[in-house]
């Protein structure tokens, strides 16, 4: 039996059993298949769809221009494995113990929709990177699938050396092929692009632009050459992730299988520069989002403004294989299925119920004394960021003399970090990496970069005070362990990469340990104050 073979008759197995070996529902014909398309750290702006005009990304305007083109969708957690958490289960980070954390652990009493869909005749299965970074456990002795069967044979040569070798689009073409004729399907692409590192120039060289191209540097960053070159990079790669995406539109169309696809495009988490990938702010967690299904949503071609959270999409795949309400698995879900969107036939404003978002964090990289994250919760309604930092002495892109390592390695990086070396550019330092106040308010219909905290100005008392209200209700209602004094949990879960727990102690201590990509003038020689 070749690979094919036995990846065939493993699919029908799982398919005909649930996870624990109890019969299914039988497949049913006129279900939808669903393609689930993730790039890895890319902003809310930088799509065509949205009017960047120096980021060229046709495939997601086409599923934006034939199905919706969402303007308010946010992760609940930026980074990428709660982030992805959150997608799977449809559950918010704080609502999934130390699945809140990157690098953990996947919890075992949690379950993914990628997994029911399985147990419940579809054919399931992945290309690249599915969860992760972490660890996941394993059900009678094999390693569970928490985004379906991987599909990673095929490769091919990318125009950088900093891209990906998997053939995303080609891994696809093989799993359809693998697909029996009677079962819809469930593709999670995940593209490994624009996630770091970059191939400086590559922006220029190989996507034949110029720096001259950006109409605007965000304005916690020095607006210079290294930094244009390095979000030129960044727009290489997003660019390279929708290119696959169109092939696979392609292969859909060919296979006359498009009509019945709900195709998701969106992105894990905010870009891998400062103050924006692993923070809480605007552009850390508002996220892309365009969704096109031609046999299931009404008048495509709208523009939909209502907030729309990750954690809304597990429900949604779910609803749309008939397993809403009957799947008990996954319960409780906090999401809430996009079904009134895709039937309703308005534009702008549609569900009076979607009006905010919650959003926030624990440990994302390690870094810091003990292994501590930085706390957050916030919530984004009306126009509005309320951020309520709950460790307001701790560094919040880690600690200095350990290189910030909650803040990806980069030339933009590097910049603002020796911008403290000057007082007339410290502020460049201070946005990314300094330390910040317990509370912040930022008015993010006019300030979208975040750089306004209204929290200490009296007349933004009473919005303030209604925001925290709300948020701390309903993270009670979540059973936020934060809300009842017992936060500390998270920060005691342990750090799944075994070679990197106690971090900081260990490279106090002289230990030579490769945390990932960080250049060596990022380490300051001793603690700041």
């Amino acid at each position: 039996m070749n690979r094919r073979q036995f990846l065939k008759a493993l699919t029908l197995t799982a398919s005909s059993l649930t996870i624990n070996g109890c019969l299914s529902q039988p497949p049913q014909k006129s279900r939808p298949n669903i393609l689930f398309c993730i790039a890895d750290d890319a902003s809310f702006p930088h799509m065509g769809a949205y009017g960047c005009d120096w980021v060229k990304t046709p495939a997601f305007d086409r599923v934006a221009r034939q199905g919706i083109l969402f303007t308010n969708c946010y992760t609940p957690n930026a980074k990428c494995a709660p982030s992805r958490s959150c997608i799977l289960t449809g559950r918010n980070s704080w609502q999934l113990e130390q699945a809140a954390n990157h690098w953990c652990t996947f919890p075992d009493k949690y379950k993914t929709y990628a997994e029911v869909l399985t147990e419940n005749g579809y054919h399931v299965g992945y290309v690249a990177k599915g969860w992760a970074p972490g660890v996941v456990g394993e059900i009678d002795g094999k390693p569970r699938q928490l985004t379906g069967t991987p599909y990673n044979d095929k490769k091919t040569t990318p125009p950088t050396g900093a891209i990906n070798s998997s053939d995303y689009a080609a891994n696809f073409a093989d799993f359809l092929a693998d697909k029996p004729a009677d079962q819809p399907f469930c593709f999670w692409y995940g593209s490994t692009e624009p996630h770091r590192r970059y191939e400086y120039g590559s922006g220029v060289k190989k996507g034949k632009k110029s720096i001259k191209e950006i109409s605007r540097v965000f304005s916690f960053w020095p607006d210079n050459e290294i930094v244009r070159n390095d979000l030129l990079d960044y727009a290489f790669e997003i660019e390279y992730f929708d290119a696959h995406l169109q092939r696979m539109l392609n292969l859909l169309e060919e296979r006359g299988e498009l009509e019945n696809t709900i195709v998701v495009v969106t992105a894990d988490n905010g870009m891998p520069f400062p103050r924006i990938k692993g923070q809480e702010y605007e552009l850390s967690n508002h996220l892309p989002l365009a969704i096109m299904w031609p046999k299931g949503i009404k008048n495509p071609g709208r523009t939909v403004h209502d907030y729309i959270s990750f954690i809304d999409f597990a429900p949604t795949f779910l609803k749309a294989a008939g397993l809403d309400g009957e799947e008990k698995s996954m319960q409780p879900i906090q999401g809430k299925d996009l079904f009134d969107i895709f039937q309703s036939e308005k534009a702008g404003h549609v569900s009076s119920g979607r009006d905010h978002v919650l959003i926030g964090k624990e440990r994302h990289d390690v870094g810091r004394p003990k292994d501590q994250g930085y706390p957050i919760r916030g919530i984004i309604k009306d126009g509005y960021l309320y951020i309520h930092n709950f460790e307001p002495g701790r560094w919040p892109a880690g600690n200095p003399e350990t290189g910030y390592l909650n803040c990806d390695g980069s030339p933009t990086k590097t910049v603002c970090l020796d911008a403290r070396k000057n007082p007339d550019t410290i502020g460049y330092w201070t946005w990314s990496f300094g330390k910040r106040p317990q509370e912040e308010l930022y008015h993010i219909a006019k300030d979208r970069e975040c750089m306004n905290n209204l929290a200490e100005q009296q007349e933004y008392t009473e919005l303030k005070t209604a925001l925290k209200e709300q948020l701390f209700k309903e993270l009670e209602e979540q059973n936020d362990p934060r809300m009842f004094g017992n936060g500390h949990i998270f920060d005691e879960y342990l750090y799944a990469d075994t070679k990197h727990q106690n971090f900081y102690e260990k490279y106090m201590e002289g230990q030579k340990l490769d945390a990932g990509w960080v250049n060596k003038s990022d380490f300051e020689p001793k603690p700041l104050d």
